[in-house]
């Protein structure tokens, strides 16, 4: 459904809604307060409490598993709503002769969301939503299920930052693609348990 947009007086497409769901694996907070401070002290930054460095050093690739895991199925949340923005895109007349590719939304949620989803990403805490979410795409470009612990090498877990930024870049310079800006669209950002609400409230009233 076309949305206002108040600054050029005209009606803009409506996106479907980036919906993300919680990730729950279980991990107790102390357990993860843990690997942070594991990574810390394996650094430098905060002195040693006597731990042996064997130890240290499983906290810190237990912590940085736990860390693929979370991005690897907040990447399934993106991809499926990159699909359904293609799918979109494809049957729009506002996008006709333009060269939309799955690329086109992934860049823009990373790096160009709109307005309104940035100051929701920044209320729920998300500081810096371009690396995660460019890091969660890369991820999900690699592994079509979530890796078990015993397939990924100690080099990967310790700086898969770093992999996954390269598997983002690579999937961008896969083909060429159109660049999207935020004022050519609307769509919405809601936490799994938001959304079902937010569909029972309007259910009820209907």
């Amino acid at each position: 459904m076309p949305t206002p947009n108040s600054s050029a007086g005209a009606t803009v497409p409506e996106l479907p809604p980036l919906i993300l769901h919680p990730f729950n694996e279980r991990v107790p907070p102390s357990a993860l307060l843990d690997n942070s401070k594991a990574a810390l002290m394996l650094s430098g930054l905060i002195p040693h409490d006597g731990t042996g460095e064997e130890e240290l050093e499983r906290r810190l690739l237990a912590g940085r598993y736990s860390e693929v895991r979370m991005l690897y199925f907040l990447g399934k949340d993106v991809f499926r709503w990159i699909e359904q923005c293609v799918d979109f895109a494809v049957r729009a007349p506002e996008f006709e002769g333009r060269d939309i590719q799955p690329q086109s939304f992934a860049t823009l949620i990373t790096s160009n969301p709109p307005e309104a989803v940035r100051e929701k990403l920044v209320r729920w805490g998300v500081a810096d939503s371009a690396s995660i979410f460019s890091r969660a795409i890369g991820l999900n470009v690699l592994f079509a299920q979530a890796p078990g612990f015993e397939m990924l090498s100690e080099e990967f877990l310790a700086n898969y930052h770093r992999y996954a930024d390269g598997l983002y870049r690579a999937f961008l310079g896969a083909q060429s693609f159109a660049t999207l800006a935020p004022a050519e669209f609307h769509f919405e950002l809601y936490a799994s348990g938001e959304y079902s609400r937010m569909l029972e409230s309007k259910w009820s009233a209907d």
